[in-house]
């Protein structure tokens, strides 16, 4: 008989420290101290663990905390259901890469949703309620005024209530941002950008012949008297923010900031591509620049980065007609239309509600990452608590391309300063992506080696010096 088989009366297994009251969710706390106990050897492979009613009424907790605990380390892979037998410890699983993805921006898996489920049920919907045959052919670019609608709808927290006409829905906003580069500027013209910026808007205005200029910025975004300034030398076709846990700083430029540059950009005359994908991720994001300068502004919201990347599914506010009618000429040039069965399966979520809960899931497993990034990162940590990055900036005796050589060494991927930068400098940090990894206990274990890495110099990680 094995020790937690062994456990009677009120014992506590030898393994599960007591629960605190500031510990964080006692979920959690369960959940990682079976991780913890499985890590050095208090439970091995084969262990059974104590009844879920038992342990509730040992650790005076309700049967739900410990359901969800038991559920936690089964999704950890650290347990196994064995029926009517029990729930035992695992055996260690062979991974297929030993490498640890934190370069790439996509959502977590959603805390308290069983995915599957609901894309096998939103799929049912879609194909009973549609012809199937109009999920397979080709539609006009734009979306569907059921698709549009559903943007309004998804849209409404940021904008109360929109017509639905305005938007066009895209195949993701970096078709979005691509349509608006070709629609609302020329060959050779300049768009405005902030020192550290999304690398696809860099990619798009290079094949496009359009040149990146930068303007400076703070810890608040670009700097509205050198937007006015770079505006008034270099004539710019456009403008490109990304105001809300901006990639890769993770700053959210304030109320204020949002609004003097909405002025700017009236007074001078200049196109704001605002793009946001993460405002539906961030706690209490102020409003759009668009709700400041609604003529000034296309707004573009894509679902990749709150709900899922598969969905491939942006929509694009253009109050404009003739604006909204040549960004549909842009975008037919490379991107007929949204994958229609996506495009419905995205409609048929946000229309019943599933989009709200899906995005529930996201933000709370996303903050649940956020504090464990916080913990072992400790003072290095520079967060917002949210969204789905931490933009880390170095000891500096480490250089942002130096470490990302010694991490890759480690098996962890993760993504230098140098791959945002617009301009010729750069700034001694990397971003982290906290949810490309599915598996949050791999995800410890990649921030934990993360933080040792960091803790040493590269003489003695074998990094070369440059």
């Amino acid at each position: 008989m094995s020790q937690l088989e062994a456990i009677q009366g009120e014992n506590v297994p030898p393994w599960l420290p007591r629960l605190a009251v500031q510990g964080g969710p006692r979920f959690l706390q369960i959940a990682d101290a079976l991780q913890a106990a499985v890590a050095d050897g208090s439970l091995k492979p084969g262990d059974r663990l104590p009844p879920q009613r038992r342990l509730a009424a040992q650790l005076d907790v309700d049967l739900t905390t410990v359901t969800r605990a038991y559920d936690e380390a089964r999704r950890r892979r650290l347990l196994e259901g064995r029926g009517a037998r029990g729930t035992y410890v695992a055996a260690p699983k062979v991974e297929l890469t030993a490498v640890l993805d934190l370069s790439m921006n996509t959502p977590p898996p959603p805390d308290g949703v069983d995915f599957d489920d609901l894309l096998k049920q939103g799929l049912s919907q879609v194909l009973m309620r549609t012809d199937n045959d109009l999920l397979m052919t080709y539609h006009l670019g734009g979306g569907s005024d059921a698709d549009r609608k559903a943007g309004a709808t998804w849209l409404a927290p940021m904008f109360g209530q929109l017509d639905a006409r305005q938007l066009v829905v895209c195949p993701g906003a970096q078709a979005a941002i691509a349509a608006s580069i070709l629609a609302l500027t020329a060959p050779g013209d300049v768009i405005l950008a902030e020192p550290m910026s999304y690398p696809g808007l860099g990619a798009a205005a290079a094949q496009f012949g359009r040149h990146i200029v930068v303007v400076e910025a703070d810890r608040h975004g670009m700097v509205p008297e050198m937007l006015e300034e770079a505006c008034a030398r270099h004539k710019p076709g456009l403008v490109y923010l990304n105001p809300t846990l901006q990639n890769p700083t993770a700053i959210t430029m304030p109320e204020r900031r949002r609004k003097a540059l909405a002025a700017v950009a009236k007074r001078c005359k200049v196109r704001i591509v605002e793009d946001d994908p993460y405002w539906r991720l961030a706690e209490a994001a102020p409003p759009p620049i668009a709700t400041f300068a609604p003529d000034q502004v296309v707004y573009i919201s894509t679902l990749s980065k709150c709900l899922t990347p598969g969905l491939r599914v942006a929509f694009v506010l253009l109050r404009d007609s003739h604006e909204r009618e040549r960004f549909l000429v842009a975008l037919r040039a490379f991107a007929l239309m949204a994958a229609p069965l996506t495009a419905a399966l995205a409609t048929q979520w946000i229309l019943d509600g599933s989009a709200d809960g899906l995005l529930a899931g996201v933000r709370g497993e996303a903050r649940l990452r956020h504090r464990m990034a916080r913990d072992i990162l400790a003072g290095r940590y520079s967060g917002a608590g949210d969204g789905l990055h931490v933009w880390l900036e170095l000891p500096a005796y480490w250089t942002a391309s130096q470490l990302a050589r010694a991490a890759d060494r480690e098996g962890i991927a993760v993504t230098p300063a140098e791959a945002f930068a617009m301009g010729g400098g750069s700034v001694n940090a990397i971003r982290i992506s906290l949810g490309s990894i599915q598996d949050r206990g791999q995800l410890q274990a990649g921030l934990q080696r993360l933080s040792q890495l960091l803790a040493r110099r590269p003489e003695s990680s074998g990094a070369a010096m440059v």
